[in-house]
């Protein structure tokens, strides 16, 4: 049932523009939430499966700020017909057949080698780091009051071979390097 209010908060949130940090919801799951809805609003080529009944992977590279609440998120979910999965990755040299990857904030000092180590290859990139989205991250969570917004580096995605829905699009900040 929490996942199913989870749900639509994120999916009405994504028309009104925000989501309200309310009652006992956490700021993490609340991310964790965004992180699921990604997966139905961003469009990845062919080439970014393994096959055409490989999962659709959500990592975390770093620190996991999310705990469970991920796992729980995703458990049983499907997006485009493919089972979602959840891996944990300490370096970005383990990132492979992953889809959409969140950067934890212990990650910071290294943000701009993992953007490197990531171009050209279709991952959806999100980061609560701040400033992510203007160091070539596609989508920076960014906390502000008791709402978590999004500031999209369209630039980012498109060279990743992502499409965005214009549903994701119409609510964010749109950035690229540099802004934000």
């Amino acid at each position: 049932m929490r996942r199913l209010l989870a749900y639509l908060a994120l999916s009405l949130a994504l028309t009104a523009q925000c989501v309200a940090l309310a009652g006992p919801v956490s700021e993490y799951q609340v991310k964790a939430v965004f992180l699921f809805n990604f997966s139905q609003f961003v469009s990845w080529p062919a080439a970014a499966f393994a096959s055409a009944d490989s999962p659709m992977v959500i990592g975390v590279l770093g620190d996991d700020p999310f705990g469970g609440q991920l796992d729980s998120v995703v458990a049983g979910e499907h997006a485009g017909g493919r089972r979602l999965l959840v891996r944990r990755y300490r370096d970005v040299s383990q990132v492979k057949d992953c889809q959409i990857l969140f950067i934890g904030r212990s990650e910071t000092g290294r943000l701009r080698a993992i953007v490197e180590a990531l171009h050209g290859r279709s991952i959806l990139t999100v980061s609560d780091i701040d400033g992510a989205s203007r160091n070539g991250v596609m989508i920076e969570l960014v906390l502000d009051g008791d709402h978590v917004r999004m500031r999209i580096n369209v630039g980012a995605a498109r060279g990743g071979g992502l499409t965005l829905s214009s549903q994701l699009l119409e609510p964010a900040q749109i950035v690229g390097p540099g802004e934000g």
